[in-house]
């Protein structure tokens, strides 16, 4: 098993889900690409299209605007959860988990790395779970591998229960997926 607090990271691409539902949607989830290189956190590579989603887990909340950001970086995966949580801070994050809330990071993959504690699991756990998360993914890698399961992105897709609720909302035109 991968030791988080080690510093022996190579920079494979690491994926990260981007939302909003408070404020100014898009210029959140925007700012953070910006801000991953200026504040140190790691080079963004690419940033997908915006997508418009439904709420998962509390369905009375306005709707997010969703993306991923494709990025590298060197720093270790508790490391980068820290830097991450305090992005979220300075970006005027109050709201907690399911609650609505003006930015919300999370790691989604760093590359083949696999971490389990207390405070931060990699892959995410719940990703393979939410379109709003797959979907601009595969955007960005179509040929994706989950690190933990091998499961490639479409076959992760196939095996949502639903897809409906994500809708393109930025680049060309709206296209619902």
């Amino acid at each position: 098993m991968f030791d988080p607090r080690g510093s022996d990271l190579s920079a494979d691409p690491a994926y990260l889900s981007l939302g909003s539902n408070l404020g100014e949607r898009e210029s959140a989830v925007l700012g953070v690409a910006r801000t991953l290189e200026t504040s140190g956190i790691g080079r963004c590579v690419r940033l997908s299209s915006l997508y418009e989603t439904d709420p998962v887990g509390c369905p009375a909340m306005d709707v997010f605007i969703n993306a991923v950001v494709e990025f590298e970086s060197l720093l270790c995966p508790v490391d980068l959860l820290k830097r991450l949580k305090a992005m979220e801070k300075r970006m005027g994050r109050r709201g907690g988990r399911n609650e609505p809330r003006e930015l919300d990071i999370d790691i989604l993959t760093m590359g083949k790395t696999l971490v389990d504690t207390e405070d931060l699991v990699v892959p995410h756990p719940r990703y393979r779970e939410r379109a709003f998360v797959l979907i601009p993914l595969r955007e960005l890698a179509p040929r994706f591998r989950c690190p933990a399961t091998g499961l490639g992105i479409d076959e992760l897709i196939d095996a949502l229960p639903e897809r409906h609720g994500v809708v393109r909302v930025s680049g060309r035109k709206t296209i619902h997926v």
